[in-house]
């Protein structure tokens, strides 16, 4: 197309914009289909698909009455935008570039304010159906990016879009919509707002600022986590579409929280349409060229998700994330899995949504397909499935349903041939100490290991009807103070602001202080001591130290090795939970809340300060 044929009028203008959208259209499917993992491998095909889309996008704005005379609806404005939207956020999966999260919220916003799926929603079924897959798109992206307000606004118009559909187009089964309402109701009701009072990314406004982390005598090398890889499956675990909560709370303690003078001026509430707005309407990814990352924080981690995969796709992922790894590198490897279905289905600490069609189409418009009308089925696991009761099942994780033999079961030898890149392994899960064999059997670099106890404590409210928090081992590395609270029988309303915020300060200091005590000791071994230079893995590391504590001196827990977590290679004396370091940092803690009688401690630890 010449613009001088367009404006000369030998092509109409609706031939062009068709012409375009067509493009587009073919461009998304394909972008559509890119794995997210992979460094940088496709960002040029994905600035090819920007590209064409901030040409549809200037296009209909320039030439919008005659397109709407030529029968352009407005949903169909507001499918490009959600386009868009869509591009960002996975773009966002693939790089875990903060401001790629920001853009995809900026048009979803701007899509939900002007209203572009409004008219016709009640006479049109299909237009219905894309404003409900377009509203549950936008919640991943609040959910992720922790708009709980947005959140809640947006989960109460889905909820009143079903109801007036099912009085609307009564021939309709909507049994699948009903099922997605209530797995983001189950999530919310456990990942409340006490569990997000204090940021779970990282912040250099309440964390140790990474300029500021202690020298570590002993370190031959500085790592730094350059790559993360997230896998998380349990039956009826508490999920909202592909994202189980497990997941979605380390996702989150892997990122930086954006603050200061980026955080106000990005992160503020929009006026309506966002900050790409203009009178018109959106001007578009117009930014995509632009550095709009915050420039006072390193970027991001890089992650990968992966939702129920087969143990070939899990390896082929993690080969090639273990290829790419730079030289300074490591990667992180967290697995949430059971490796018995008893264990699994009766576990006090997982509950939640029951699986079916809500899967089916929750895939169709999250994570691996950002498709507007696709679907996909899998394989669905139920209360009938029931795994080997064999030894083998003993020492794997399983990562999907069950009854497709081992295919679904990761054993330790499986990890064991990407310990020629530095590993960091975080395992939550009964079968954890199965994994204590990769220690000393590496094929190159020594790995570092956390892992779970065995066995997950009851918290005091578990037989209630309350929702259960998730993975109590989770909580405690990205939550660490709201799961002392929770374990203690406190909720988040029994809790004053003050008290919290004092209990904050204390463990923070505490967690500094252990630190220090960790990088300046002479007997580290290697394997901790290279990572103590990262600000994620040696909050990490702090947390888990903490947690073990807490858990080896409360009176349940109390000299019972099943309650207990591990890690290995092993942490310097200091950090043992019966030091007197490790004793005097729960006593405050535990002297604050006035609940000291929970725990055991041993004769005469004191303040760390008498």
């Amino acid at each position: 197309m010449l613009p001088s044929q367009l404006q000369s009028g030998i092509i109409p203008v609706s031939e062009v914009y068709w012409g375009l959208v067509a493009k587009a259209d073919k461009k998304f499917s394909k972008i559509r289909d890119l794995p997210y993992y992979q460094r940088t491998r496709y960002d040029t095909y994905f600035y090819k698909v920007f590209k064409v889309y901030t040409q549809l996008w200037k296009f209909q704005q320039e030439n919008r009455q005659k397109l709407v005379e030529a029968g352009l609806k407005r949903w169909e404005i507001g499918e490009i935008a959600s386009r868009i939207g869509q591009l960002y956020f996975g773009q966002y999966m693939r790089t875990s570039e903060a401001s790629y999260l920001s853009e995809s919220y900026i048009f979803y916003e701007a899509i939900l304010t002007r209203e572009y799926f409004k008219d016709g929603l009640h006479q049109d079924v299909n237009l219905a159906s894309k404003q409900m897959r377009f509203l549950s798109r936008f919640l991943t992206v609040c959910l992720v990016l922790n708009r709980r307000e947005m959140v809640y606004q947006l989960v109460n118009q889905l909820k009143m879009l079903l109801d007036e559909c099912k009085r609307t187009f009564q021939e309709t089964d909507f049994k699948e919509w009903k099922l997605v309402i209530q797995e983001i109701v189950k999530f919310l009701k456990v990942d409340t707002a006490f569990m997000n009072i204090r940021p779970l990314r990282y912040s250099i406004v309440l964390d140790l600022h990474p300029d500021s982390l202690p020298h570590v005598t002993d370190a031959k090398r500085k790592l730094r986590l350059r790559d993360a890889l997230l896998c998380s499956y349990h039956p009826n675990e508490i999920k909202f579409s592909e994202l189980t909560l497990d997941a979605f709370r380390i996702l989150q303690s892997l990122e930086w929280e954006p603050s200061g003078s980026f955080y106000q001026a990005s992160m503020a509430p929009s006026s309506g349409a966002g900050s790409s707005a203009t009178q018109n309407g959106f001007s578009g990814p117009s930014r995509i060229n632009q550095e709009i990352r915050d420039p006072t924080l390193p970027p991001n981690p890089r992650k990968a998700i992966l939702f129920r995969p087969s143990v070939t796709h899990f390896m082929a992922v993690l080969g090639t994330v273990c290829e790419e790894l730079p030289p300074d590198g490591i990667l992180l490897i967290y697995l949430s899995a059971s490796g018995n279905s008893t264990h699994a289905m009766s576990s006090p600490s997982r509950a939640g949504s029951s699986m079916g069609y809500a899967d089916s189409i929750a895939r169709g418009f999250q994570f691996h397909t950002i498709n507007s009308d696709s679907s996909s089925t899998y394989p669905i696991a139920t209360e009938h499935d029931h795994a080997d009761q064999s030894g083998d099942t003993d020492d794997c994780l399983r990562i999907g349903p069950h009854g497709h033999g081992g295919m679904n079961c990761i054993y330790p030898s499986d990890l064991l041939p990407f310990t020629r890149r530095p590993l960091f392994l975080v395992i939550d899960s009964e079968r954890s100490k199965a994994f204590k064999v990769m220690s000393g059997a590496e094929k190159g670099e020594p790995v570092a290991l956390l892992l779970s106890p065995s066995t997950s404590l009851p918290l005091p409210y578990a037989e209630s009807s309350r929702q259960p928090t998730g993975s109590l081992f989770t909580c405690f590395l990205t939550a660490p103070l709201q799961s002392f609270i929770l374990l203690l029988g406190f909720t988040g309303s029994d809790i004053e602001k003050d008290l919290y915020s004092k209990a904050e300060m204390l463990l923070q200091s505490s967690l500094d202080k252990l630190g220090s005590l960790l990088a300046e000791g002479s007997i580290l071994d290697p394997v901790w001591a290279q990572i103590l230079g990262d600000p994620f893995l040696r909050r990490l590391l702090l947390r888990f130290v903490f947690c073990r504590a807490v858990l080896s001196l409360y009176s349940p827990s109390f000299n019972k090795t099943e309650y207990i977590p591990e890690c290995m290679p092993c942490l310097p004396e200091v950090m043992s939970p019966m030091s007197s370091t490790c004793q005097k940092v729960i006593l405050e803690l535990a002297e604050l809340f006035g609940v000291t009688n929970k725990f055991l401690f041993s004769e005469g630890t004191v303040h760390s300060d008498d």
